[in-house]
């Protein structure tokens, strides 16, 4: 399996970002790409997933995007790693569950090697630190499938100033 793996070193409005994904899509639907795994950051931008509410925005100022990926509001903003994918599950048994669980465990194990201890929870999606006997989230995990094709990825908060998402940062959402 090829996959084209692309880093980008300055941050990707996240509009356009989306746009080359889906566009990589038909693509790869077509047999005319590679699956693809890009690593970026974004300006500061509120994601809004299918069961997202608006009162869980904190800050109105920051724009919001309505997606069509899974799950709640995301802050995303300098100092987040994101890691978006584009990948043919076709070629991987159409298993989406294995997918987020291999996603979960390679989060896991990379920020285990910076001596950072986290977990899954089966109730919460996404990895979750307790740091100063409280569970918060470092990494928030969002997909959509088209045609099994997997698409969207995952963020890590590396040095992210969260103020903008504290409310849902704490909670367990």
């Amino acid at each position: 399996m090829s996959i084209e793996i692309k880093k980008s070193k300055k941050p990707i409005e996240y509009s356009k970002a989306i746009s080359f994904l889906e566009s990589r899509i038909d693509k790869i639907l077509n047999k005319k790409e590679k699956e693809l795994i890009w690593i970026l950051e974004h300006p500061s931008i509120y994601t809004a997933g299918t069961s997202s509410k608006e009162n869980e925005i904190i800050d109105k100022s920051i724009n919001l995007h309505k997606t069509n990926r899974g799950g709640k509001i995301t802050y995303h903003g300098p100092g987040q790693l994101i890691c978006y994918f584009v990948l043919d599950l076709d070629k991987r048994n159409k298993d989406i569950r294995k997918l987020i669980k291999n996603i979960e465990s390679t989060i896991i194990k990379t920020l285990k090697e910076y001596k950072i201890t986290c977990f899954s929870d089966r109730k919460n999606i996404g990895i979750w630190i307790n740091h100063n006997k409280k569970i918060k989230k470092v990494a928030a995990i969002g997909i959509k499938v088209k045609k099994w094709v997997a698409y969207h990825g995952f963020s890590i908060n590396i040095n992210v100033d969260l103020k903008n998402y504290k409310k849902n940062h704490t909670m367990r959402n």
